[in-house]
């Protein structure tokens, strides 16, 4: 008799993220880019930054991502330093080495490269044991195209009530 080994399905990034604990948001930037595409990437930290994320002090805003020497760097992100640290705590502003295969780094750098593109983190998480970035390919949105996504969103919510009263 032997028995047959059941696979599970893969998982999506976006199933794996809202199980893991989200500490930082960009609201921002879906204001103001238009998303194209979202990578998971890692991050290179030093000892006290994963605690200071643990404690959801990070803030995403005015933070992007650039290529350098075929690497991926993490700039603007502020990472409050850790309350406890001693006097080698870490510099809140520096820029963090992200990690992605390389096939997915040269697509990025490749779009990038294209006028009006860029690279955004969207969420900072924790999956597992270690701290995570979802990333987006951003193209930025004009002011006219942010005044028809609200009045979008609007129409949206008000057809959304009016449905709600019919039933």
């Amino acid at each position: 008799m032997s028995l047959s080994k059941v696979r599970k399905p893969a998982k999506s990034a976006e199933s794996s993220i809202r199980r893991a604990g989200v500490v930082a948001v960009n609201r921002r930037a879906t204001y103001d880019y238009d998303i194209l595409e979202t990578v998971e990437a890692g991050l290179v930290l030093t000892g006290t930054e994963i605690k200071s994320i643990r404690t959801g002090r990070v803030d995403l805003r005015g933070a992007y991502a650039r290529e350098s020497k075929h690497e991926l760097w993490l700039e603007g992100m502020h990472l409050a330093p850790y309350e406890q640290g001693n006097i080698h705590n870490h510099e809140p502003k520096r820029p963090r080495k992200l990690l992605l295969h390389r096939r997915q780094m040269d697509e990025l750098a490749g779009a990038v490269s294209q006028k009006g593109h860029t690279i955004v983190p969207l969420r900072l998480y924790i999956k597992g044991r270690v701290a995570k970035v979802l990333l987006g390919l951003a193209k930025g949105k004009r002011r006219y195209s942010k005044k028809e996504a609200i009045i979008a969103r609007d129409l949206d919510i008000e057809a959304q009530r009016d449905m709600k009263d019919f039933r």
